[in-house]
């Protein structure tokens, strides 16, 4: 292999979307995609949801047909880990094979489940879901009638929380923070959250963490909350968050905080090292600050955009972050960044199942959040993204077309 190869870690989203677009800009030179799984480039929102309810088998989570993705012709290293970036000769160490020389390396490689440190945190039973793996083997333990604890009131545990309960499961929710999605979302949303899973039956206990997991002789799982509360379920998953994968370009000494630190063109502090994804920190306009955006939008447009760049064509990557979430009937959408800062707006009725938020700095729209309003969240996003001077009360009226702001 010359140095003309380029070489993508990480068989995640980005990374497939990396490897497609090197392709469509007509790259024909070598391009080695490494990654530590079995399977070809596939999307992760189906794996709390269809995939893991056993709606959709696991293959409809990947990016592309497999006779496609043949057709790209890569150089793929499926179930194979990078161990090292050698930055002076331009080279990446493998788990296993020989050194693979680069010209340009993207790194994918997203990130891992973060789990409890707390005793009995290892036990069977207890579960993660990051993966194709993780899904099928916590989907095994979804069964009708049987007792689901879910540690961890984010994205991830709400949306597995209410897959359990439209199978059956008697689900609760622990949370550590005062409301659900804290870390995310405005308190008018995390009161929808609240009530919506209320209203399917799931228990939610929020201000209180873990101290720790049993199990006893029946394969019972034992949760200690640390309030001295004990909970008795069949399995636990936890979902608290994300770790990056940073390591290897940190041990590169490329500069990490939280991530792997890049600009606006993808580009690393070694200019022929790109990344793009979960594992990637890169300052956000719409945000003013330097963040990860753990979302399908980002994972797939700056998967393209690193591609782009490291062929030298023009990137300027600043998307208007978007987030969705489907739980049991609702979809929740969210576009831009909303900050306590913010004057809220609403349209609709808070305590219906459609309704927008909307998040103004002055009388410009920068943030747009609601369940089941797909049309208009549309609309909103051109206003946030035109920075459109807006009439607050006929921005608050249903009976006026977003149409016509």
């Amino acid at each position: 292999m010359t140095a003309d190869t380029i070489v993508i870690v990480g068989t995640g989203q980005a990374g497939g979307w990396a490897a497609q677009t090197l392709r469509k800009e007509g790259y024909t030179g070598k391009i080695v995609l490494v990654g530590d799984e079995p399977h070809i480039p596939y999307e992760r929102p189906p794996l709390s949801k269809a995939v893991l309810s056993g709606e959709a088998p696991a293959e409809s989570t990947y990016l592309i047909k497999k006779e496609a993705f043949d057709e790209l012709a890569l150089d793929w290293r499926p179930g194979v880990r990078v161990t090292a970036i050698e930055r002076a000769p331009r080279r990446v160490r493998l788990s296993e094979g020989e050194p693979i020389a680069y010209g340009k390396l993207i790194l994918c490689n997203g990130g891992r489940a973060r789990t409890l440190q707390v005793p009995g945190a290892d036990l069977p039973g207890v579960h993660t879901l990051r993966n194709i793996e993780d899904a099928r083997a916590l989907g095994r333990a979804l069964l009708p009638g049987k007792r689901l604890v879910v540690v961890g009131g984010g994205w991830i545990g709400l949306e597995v929380a209410a897959t359990a309960r439209r199978k059956g499961m008697d689900v609760t929710v622990v949370e550590a923070m005062h409301r659900l999605c804290e870390r995310t979302v405005p308190s008018e949303i995390s009161e929808y959250l609240s009530g919506l899973h209320a209203k399917h039956g799931t228990a939610v206990i929020l201000g209180t963490g873990v101290s720790g997991f049993s199990r006893d002789a029946r394969g019972m799982l034992t949760v200690s909350l640390s309030g001295g509360r004990e909970l008795l379920c069949d399995a636990v998953v936890v979902g608290i968050g994300l770790i990056p994968n940073d390591e290897l370009a940190r041990e590169a000494g490329l500069e990490c905080d939280g991530g792997v630190l890049v600009d606006a063109q993808c580009r690393t502090s070694d200019a022929d090292i790109f990344a793009a994804g979960d594992v990637a920190s890169w300052h956000c306009a719409w945000a003013g600050r330097r963040m990860r955006l753990e979302s399908w939008q980002n994972a797939q447009e700056q998967g393209i955009a690193a591609a782009r760049a490291a062929l030298g064509l023009e990137v300027e990557h600043q998307p208007l972050p978007w987030f969705w979430s489907d739980q049991y009937d609702a979809n929740l959408q969210i576009y831009g960044m909303p900050t306590p800062s913010h004057r809220v707006v609403v349209r609709g009725a808070p305590e219906s199942d459609s309704f927008v938020l909307f998040y103004l700095d002055g009388n410009v729209v920068s943030a747009a959040v609601g369940p089941n309003s797909a049309k208009d969240l549309r609309f909103a996003r051109r206003l946030i993204e035109q920075r459109k001077v807006i009439d607050p009360e006929r921005l608050a009226d249903p009976q006026v077309p977003m149409s016509k702001h």
